[in-house]
């Protein structure tokens, strides 16, 4: 497998929507921006802000969530980084707060971020390492599900997700050396 040569942090822009639930991805790219010592700036031919790290590229759309294709596919169709080469950092719904799992293709599952990068691509062959948010109902909220994405999350629920983006990072050298198969089973086992 191939190295990925674009990571996607996906969120919304500004100061509003920094420490929500739905900027998890942002989260995730700026402590790898941090751990691989690049800074992100703007970067207006890719609608976002942008860091190159030898031949890998981090990005966080500055575009809202559901335009989140529109930078992916800027610098993917510049650089041509083909989708398997695109990993796509977000927050996941499905998953529990803390949960992480890693997988390349399938659906959207309602998140309008990779709706839109699959549009833009043409194609939902892109990796996604998805980070669980929890639901609101099976949180025992009556939120609906816009509202408590775009909420932080609880002081509860903040250092399970803060743990899994060590995680996450804790596997940044299988994932930066295409070692899929090795992230995955470093991440989708037990917390420690």
């Amino acid at each position: 497998m191939n190295a990925p040569r674009l990571i996607v942090g996906l969120g919304n822009p500004g100061p509003e929507y920094e420490a929500t639930r739905h900027n998890v991805g942002f989260w995730f790219v700026d402590q790898l921006a941090d751990k691989l010592k690049v800074t992100l700036a703007p970067q207006a031919k890719f609608f976002g802000r942008a860091a190159r790290a030898d031949e890998t590229w981090l990005l966080q759309p500055t575009t809202f969530m559901n335009r989140s294709g529109q930078a992916v596919a800027a610098l993917a169709n510049f650089y041509k980084i083909p989708p398997a080469e695109i990993l796509v950092i977000h927050d996941e719904l499905d998953l529990p707060p803390g949960g992480i799992r890693l997988k390349q293709g399938g659906g959207n599952g309602g998140h309008n971020g990779l709706k839109d990068i699959q549009a833009k691509l043409g194609t939902p062959d892109f990796w996604r390492l998805r980070l669980g948010i929890g639901h609101p109902r099976t949180l025992n909220l009556a939120q609906q599900v816009v509202d408590f994405v775009l909420h932080q999350p609880r002081k509860e629920e903040l250092p399970d997700i803060e743990h899994a983006l060590a995680r996450c990072l804790l596997a940044w050298p299988k994932l930066a050396a295409g070692d899929f198969a090795g992230a995955q089973q470093q991440l989708h086992g037990k917390a420690v």
